[in-house]
């Protein structure tokens, strides 16, 4: 499924302007699903943090039990590369994935050595702040001892995607899925960040989710803005209490949440969060 625009695929050393076939019937990732994959941004000019998704997605890979035929620097360097098929500015998704094409002599668990790589490029636009509704998930995130969860991977996809399609069904947006202990994890795509009296609140990573790059950049810009920001573990509850609510992702870096429940939110906070993080991410050398 294309997601965006204007598609090229990197795919065995060249560029292709395509929705490119890269899997085959037989592939071991298209029956035993150990693809990994990792998304990035590039925008206005700029490429936040992709030389932090491009070292994850090797990270992501050796958990999935594949060996990553490229290292982060070289990955960083073909999406740079392929960045300069668009228009300048054009803001797009940038996709980098591995997977296996054989399994070990069990078929289960995928052979390191037959690890493949491909980059997709996608012209995406960056939603802006809007009307944005959050509801609470009755399904929940699996442990880190029950799924494979330190990785960025596809399998992991299709819970999320129900949690989506459940909340949409009944007019939200969004919604946060729990842990099996019944603590917020994030929603069905992003890491939620809550405001209380000045002080902003974001879920501990337990290995129930990951600790996403945008999260990460936002909690440091945020402190080195002087605001007080606590990882912690955060009931439905603490979410209701909220005096606002965003959300941060790569898709769309910072969003405002205007509706938890039944309950209009302000979004003071949420946009200037996501005006610290333009900042920055202008800061940074252009492409």
């Amino acid at each position: 499924m294309a997601i965006g625009t204007d598609i090229w695929t990197w795919f065995r050393g060249d560029w292709t302007q395509a929705n490119l076939p890269i899997l085959g019937s037989a592939d071991h990732a298209t029956w035993q699903g150990t693809l990994v994959f990792d998304g990035a941004r590039a925008f206005e000019g700029v490429t936040p943090d992709l030389d932090l998704h491009c070292e994850r997605i090797v990270r992501s890979a050796a958990a999935m039990g594949l060996a990553s035929p490229y290292t982060a620097n070289e990955i960083r360097q073909l999406i740079q590369t392929g960045i300069r098929n668009f228009k300048p500015g054009t803001p797009l998704y940038l996709r980098p994935m591995m997977w296996s094409t054989e399994g070990s002599s069990a078929f289960i668990d995928a052979d390191p050595n037959s690890t493949e790589m491909a980059i997709v490029l996608e012209e995406l636009p960056i939603a802006e702040p809007g009307p944005f509704s959050l509801t609470v998930s009755p399904f929940k995130r699996p442990h880190q001892d029950t799924a494979l969860t330190e990785a960025k991977a596809a399998c992991l996809y299709p819970n999320n995607g129900r949690i989506l399609a459940e909340a949409r069904s009944r007019g939200f947006s969004n919604a946060l899925s729990l842990d099996l202990e019944g603590n917020v994890a994030e929603t069905a795509s992003t890491n939620a960040f809550m405001l209380k009296d000045g002080v902003y609140n974001t879920p501990v990573p337990n290995g129930t989710f990951l600790n996403g790059i945008t999260r990460q950049r936002v909690i440091a810009l945020l402190r080195e803005a002087g605001h007080e920001v606590v990882e912690k573990s955060l009931t439905v509850e603490d979410f209701n209490e909220a005096d606002e609510i965003f959300l941060t992702g790569n898709a769309n870096k910072v969003m405002p949440v205007t509706k938890f429940e039944d309950h209009e939110l302000p979004t003071e906070a949420g946009l200037a969060a996501r005006q610290l993080y333009w900042d920055y991410a202008h800061s940074k050398p252009a492409i």
